[in-house]
């Protein structure tokens, strides 16, 4: 396995995301600036129909890196976001190698 972890994020936009929705592509540069300087990335950023209004699946060094990312996020009040760990279908595999 590689030293980054990969992670799913869900978003639903706040009210106040909602009040201040033409500033979103700002915020989204400075929200991979901040996973970027927690040693992470952002590997990709789609706009969603349904449920949830943003996905956005990163890589990070851990997860206490993940949680202050998500942390500071939450306090600047724009989304409420989802995150999910995902594993990868080689991390995956030696899971299950290593349960037989």
């Amino acid at each position: 396995m590689s030293g980054q972890q990969t992670y799913v994020s869900l978003m639903r936009l706040t009210q106040k995301g909602l009040s201040e929705l033409t500033d979103s592509t700002q915020r989204r540069k400075v929200s991979e600036e901040r996973v970027a300087a927690l040693g992470g990335r952002s590997v990709a950023f789609y706009a969603l129909l349904g449920s949830y209004d943003f996905l956005q699946i990163f890589e990070m060094p851990s997860n206490e890196a993940m949680l202050q990312y998500v942390l500071t996020a939450r306090r600047d009040g724009h989304v409420e976001p989802l995150i999910i760990p995902a594993f990868d279908t080689t991390a995956y595999s030696q899971i299950l190698q290593a349960m037989a």
